[in-house]
């Protein structure tokens, strides 16, 4: 008789999405004995913003912002070793270049998303349920339609990011000389034909497609960049400011009132949505010298801040309507286009494959996920397993969240929160800057919520082989560190 077949093991910790966040939480996984990982993606191969790719672009970081190095550079999965599979070693050294090239950090993630065992792509997580003490996955592979099941102790949501499109630019959905930056060089050719273009947002991204326009448009051709801020302020880019971007000032912002978050995440925006003071520059450096020999206005270019759309629709012959209003003096005008590129940025999105999870989640008063500092999601008790987000707690964890300095990190913290031990062992102290006053405590814990602790569940060959105790992982010890009230 024949007898059914035993279910595999469990995962460890199954991740959905292969961004460069979970892609880290991989790499830092892959060499860790015992340890049974899974990362799965619907698309058919790793890609970085594709439609941000433009040629000269650069990072906004230090090459050290990669995978694993600002964790543990002797991992195989670093950039400097990336670039010693490539033989780029000594043309890198000679670049002396401390930011690199957007398309090579895209190319050094391909190269280590090919690579790595515990990365499936083209399969796509459709729906996660519990099965007792574990998440049960349901998987679908997108080539064959084949579907299958998965069992895990743990889950990493590593989806990113949606673009935003602003609810004035509603009735344009779909128009095909109106699209978001993030298709930028896969519907370029769509502006090829328009003799006035304007570009609406002052982050990277806007600065990005305004000089690559200045660069390609043709004689005549109108170009228009449009920012509600007041001014177009660089990236706040000193040494000390950029001690935001470190776990003290994480662990420091996670302890305020959720309310205070909110403001100062608002607040803080040359922080995490400015462009790079160099990018600015080289589009005053090329409209300086289109100009040489004729007047500063002779140049069909418009850059105005402080200027909000605040309806844009299809107008005559083709054309486009923007609804503008100064901010400053409250003026309205009509402003009329042929194209509209919106940077507009992103919005953390919920994974269809969550719904039969959501019920069990704490979510917070504006439907937002409670996160503790371990990066794991307040859910109640029923759950016993550990759910995990990257790049979803901005308004939990700070303008560091969407930052790659920081990817390594959250990886590592994640990575040690599901052993039960330390894999990888982490500063104390990051930063010079001391956020919190004199004497008060980074992170308040309610002692009685503390007292209600449970175990995490077991991890098999990992906490059998763990050389310290099993850290505890409390539901409601949880929700009392993130309710930010």
């Amino acid at each position: 008789m024949d007898t059914p077949a035993a279910r595999p093991a469990p995962y460890d910790l199954l991740g959905v999405g292969i961004g460069p966040f979970n892609l880290s939480l991989a790499a830092l996984a892959e060499p860790v004995p015992g340890l049974r990982t899974l990362f799965c993606d619907q698309r058919p191969e790793f890609r970085w913003h594709p439609g941000m790719l433009v040629d000269g672009a650069r990072m906004q970081v230090p090459f050290l912002a990669d995978l694993v190095s600002l964790v543990d550079p002797t991992n195989r999965w670093s950039f400097l070793n990336y670039l010693r599979e490539q033989d780029r070693l000594f043309p890198f050294y000679f670049a002396e270049r401390f930011q690199l090239p957007r398309r090579e950090y895209d190319h050094y993630c391909r190269w280590a998303a090919e690579r790595l065992g515990n990365c499936r792509f083209g399969t796509e997580v459709t729906a996660l349920h519990r099965d007792g003490a574990l998440y049960r996955a349901e998987l679908r592979d997108t080539a064959t339609g084949r579907r299958s099941e998965v069992h895990a102790r743990n889950l990493a949501l590593g989806v990113g990011t949606r673009p935003v499109l602003p609810g004035a630019f509603t009735a344009l959905d779909g128009h095909p000389r109106a699209f978001h930056s993030a298709d930028y060089l896969d519907r370029r050719g769509a502006l090829d034909e328009a003799r006035d273009i304007t570009v609406v947002g002052s982050g990277q991204s806007g600065a990005e497609v305004f000089l690559d326009l200045l660069r390609r448009a043709g004689e005549g051709v109108r170009l228009r960049w449009l920012t509600r801020t007041r001014a177009l302020a660089p990236m706040e880019y000193s040494k000390l400011g950029l001690e935001h971007f470190t776990p003290d000032y994480t662990r420091y912002f996670h302890g305020l009132p959720g309310a205070v978050r909110d403001t100062l995440v608002e607040a803080q925006w040359q922080l995490h949505k400015a462009a790079s003071a160099e990018t600015l520059a080289e589009i005053h450096d090329h409209l300086y010298e289109r100009t040489i020999g004729r007047p500063i206005d002779d140049a069909p270019v418009e850059i105005t801040p402080g200027t909000a759309v605040t309806d844009a629709r299809p107008g005559p012959c083709g054309g486009l309507e923007l609804r503008c209003r100064h901010t400053d003096s409250g003026a309205e005008h009509v402003l009329r286009t042929d194209a509209v590129v919106l940077a507009t940025g992103y919005r953390a999105a919920r994974p269809a494959a969550l719904d039969p999870l959501a019920h069990l989640i704490d979510w917070d008063e504006a439907g937002r996920y409670r996160v503790d500092l371990d990066h794991r999601v307040a859910t109640l008790p029923d759950l016993a397993g550990g759910l995990y987000v990257q790049n979803a707690e901005l308004h939990t964890h700070g303008v560091g969240t969407p930052d790659l300095g920081l990817g390594a990190h959250r990886a590592a913290v994640i990575l040690n929160a599901v052993a039960g031990r330390t894999v990888h062992r982490l500063p104390e102290r990051t930063a010079w800057t001391g956020f919190a006053p004199p004497g008060a405590a980074a992170t308040p814990v309610d002692p009685a919520a503390a007292s209600t602790a449970l175990t995490a569940p077991a991890m098999g060959d990992v906490a059998a082989t763990a050389d310290v105790p099993a850290v505890p992982r409390p539901q409601e010890w949880t929700r009392a560190a993130t309710a930010g009230r």
